[in-house]
């Protein structure tokens, strides 16, 4: 993993917050399963982390919670991005022998710039665990990056399985959010002229979209449907996702973009035209 892509100057996803139906199923889950360490577990909140120090996922259930709503806008999945293949491959030697217990769908695939896992959590949320190959090996058409989806070699990775899986590693990053919209071109003008992403490549329905350089830190999708609608607030799923910027300059001026396309900002949070929250905040000095 390439820290450059989740530094100064990048902007990137940095955390994100989740509502579920059963807050201490989902502990289970993320904590006892995926090994995230619990930094902070009160009331209807537990806060994940990988040193105890950063938060990466905070994990809500929300008073009256309703459960996750089909075909509505709201997050795909968000990727788990770990810092290394022999990462990923005692992760995939773990999630075979244990994942049963969990009644896991699991999916795999080869992206070029990535290799990934697919599954997701108790309450449906989708969950990819990943990792990037070396950005060196990525291969640009003029401004685009070439990813495809080619099967997994699960085989050659599991051989890099350097012993079993001992919890998330301190490295672990999000390393992006993939989003279900209902109106791409407002969503694509959003991220790119309001919040200053930039297009990296597309797909029907959907666009990829990153800083400095990156192969996607945002995702948007409109494969559940154009129009479809916003989920209950109230519903598991996801409740916000957070960009870090480089500094407060360049959240003042992306405030002032987002409230020029008609999206204010406020006390740091900005909801995109398909009711997905994000919270804007800088990098710390």
């Amino acid at each position: 993993m390439e820290n450059k892509f989740f530094e100064a100057p990048a902007m990137y996803v940095s955390d994100i917050t989740i509502q579920v139906a059963d807050l201490q199923r989902s502990v289970e889950f993320y904590h006892t399963f995926l090994g995230f360490q619990v930094m902070k577990e009160k009331g209807n909140q537990a806060i994940l982390s990988t040193d105890g120090r950063k938060a990466l996922i905070t994990l809500e259930q929300p008073e009256g919670v309703l459960p996750k709503q089909g075909r509505t806008t709201g997050m795909y999945h968000f990727a788990i991005l770990l810092p290394q293949r022999a990462d990923l491959a005692a992760f995939l030697k773990h999630i075979l022998q244990a994942g049963r217990a969990y009644s896991l769908q699991l999916g795999a695939a080869d992206h070029l710039v990535s290799e990934a896992l697919y599954f997701s959590d108790p309450d449906g949320n989708g969950i990819e665990v990943a990792r990037d190959r070396l950005s060196e090996s990525w291969k640009w058409v003029d401004e685009s990056v070439q990813m495809i989806t080619d099967p997994l070699d699960a085989d050659g990775l599991l051989a890099e399985a350097a012993g079993d899986w001992q919890g998330m590693p301190v490295e672990t990053r999000i390393g992006h959010v993939h989003l279900h919209v209902n109106d791409l071109p407002a969503a694509r003008e959003f991220y790119i002229k309001g919040m200053g992403f930039q297009e990296v490549t597309g797909l029907p329905g959907a666009s990829f979209l990153s800083d400095n350089g990156y192969h996607h830190h945002i995702a948007i999708n409109t494969w559940n449907g154009e129009g479809v609608p916003i989920p209950d607030l109230q519903a598991a799923g996801m409740q916000f996702f957070t960009i870090t910027y480089p500094n407060k300059e360049e959240i003042d001026k992306a405030v002032q973009r987002l409230a020029a396309l008609g999206y204010p900002t406020d006390e740091g949070m900005v909801k995109d035209p398909a009711g997905n929250h994000i919270f804007l905040t800088a990098a710390a000095k």
